[in-house]
């Protein structure tokens, strides 16, 4: 699994590099020391995950995440900061570690992350859970209410920080999973990570129209509009063009 560190400090990426040496799953493909240097190794390294500060010179670890497309890597921040957790959560950080950093809560946050479906596993894990069809029902429950869903009727998923709102029928209950983990669940052929936020079910796509910088917009049946970025619209366009 590559791992690319970002910090702008020199020793906290020295420290970081010596308490994963512990881990041999985890191959460190590279450093870097600000947004605009993160954002070129991730294009040329294509990393598994970031190990990511918050405040660095020019613009803070948010602002990087905002401009990245999906899919993202997983994301563990490493702050001296605990005031920005909340808003780490809400960009799906896998794990938000203080410096200097426990080596016990980075073996808890790279258990997350081995646990999460999707990467690879060692002997004698558990494999992940079979993709959905849109025939399947799934059982959905936000505290008092439930509802036994056919996937096909749900037309869109949106993130809430660790959390994921989910569109169907007259309905949209919040459920405590994250959006990349619904997603693990869908199948490709029928729902497309539209933005960082949104997956849309492309059976309920009405209508598409040009949108800024190269993008699109997409309404779906009953009103909802989804904006798809330029890197995301030409994948759309890939995928459903004759």
């Amino acid at each position: 699994m590559k791992a690319l560190l970002i910090d702008d400090e020199r020793l906290a990426r020295n420290e970081l590099r010596r308490l994963l040496a512990a881990h041999a799953d985890i191959e460190i493909a590279g450093e870097a020391v600000n947004v605009d240097d993160a954002l070129a190794k991730i294009a040329a390294l294509k990393p598994d995950l970031l190990f990511l500060d918050v405040q660095m010179p020019g613009a803070d670890g948010f602002s990087l995440l905002e401009q990245l497309e999906p899919p993202l890597p997983a994301v563990i921040f490493t702050t001296a900061y605990d005031e920005f957790a909340v808003k780490a959560f809400e960009f799906d950080a896998l794990d938000y570690l203080l410096k200097p950093v426990d080596p016990n809560r980075l073996v808890a946050a790279l258990e997350k992350l081995r646990r999460q479906p999707g990467e690879a596993r060692a002997e004698g894990e558990s494999l992940p859970q079979h993709r959905l069809s849109p025939e399947d029902k799934v059982f959905v429950r936000e505290g008092d209410r439930c509802w036994f869903v056919p996937v096909k009727n749900i037309r869109l998923l949106e993130s809430e920080g660790n959390y994921t709102r989910v569109h169907f029928d007259d309905s949209k209950p919040q459920l405590f999973r994250s959006l990349t983990a619904m997603e693990e669940r869908l199948d490709p052929k029928h729902f497309f990570r539209a933005n960082r936020k949104q997956v849309i079910n492309l059976a309920w796509v009405e209508g598409i129209e040009p949108w800024f910088s190269g993008g699109l917009l997409v309404r779906l049946k009953g009103g909802l509009k989804v904006e798809l970025s330029r890197r995301q619209a030409q994948d759309f366009r890939e995928r459903l063009s004759l």
